[in-house]
């Protein structure tokens, strides 16, 4: 039996609010997107969806340069990698690669699970997981551990040079 892209995002909906529920960290979640997705996307959706559900687990994981699995930590593109592949995708490791494989959008068309990628100066720099909402969860330095930020922060406005959709490799 096939079930609606309709019963689909519900189902999400009520997995969102049971993991976030479930979490000891920070009570954040997912902002879903308030239009259904067509039958040809609810595949896509769904998996990048549970990348971003994926990341947002890892709040409170100490950041590591290089890492990419919860016991090591991670740095910004390995939280990216691991959080695909947790949803059954899989990505390429670096940022470089990541920005280089990823369909590039408007913000205004992100949706959870999308990537976001900031530069200083004249080289890419970071990566996040769009939450929705102008939210994002990223690993961002030594030091630190993986948290939520608001793209509109000073910094992050004026370092974003990116969104972008990781569509099945």
């Amino acid at each position: 039996m096939r079930s609606s892209p309709t019963l689909t995002l519900c189902l999400l909906c009520i997995c969102s609010v049971i993991s976030a529920c479930a979490s000891s960290g920070p009570r954040t979640s997912v902002v879903l997107p308030e239009h259904a997705p067509t039958p040809v996307h609810v595949h896509q959706l769904e998996r990048a969806e549970r990348a971003a559900l994926v990341a947002q687990q890892q709040i409170g994981v100490r950041y590591r340069y290089g890492g990419m699995t919860p016991n090591s930590g991670f740095d910004c593109s390995g939280l990216v990698y691991y959080s695909y592949s947790q949803a059954g995708v899989t990505v390429p490791r670096t940022s470089r690669d990541q920005f280089s494989a990823a369909r590039k959008i408007a913000l205004t068309d992100a949706r959870p699970g999308d990537v976001v990628f900031f530069a200083d100066q004249e080289k890419l720099s970071h990566v996040g997981i769009y939450l929705g909402g102008r939210r994002f969860v990223h690993a961002p330095s030594s030091g630190k551990t993986v948290s939520v930020a608001d793209i509109d922060s000073p910094y992050y406005q004026e370092h974003l040079v990116a969104v972008g959709r990781l569509d099945a490799l």
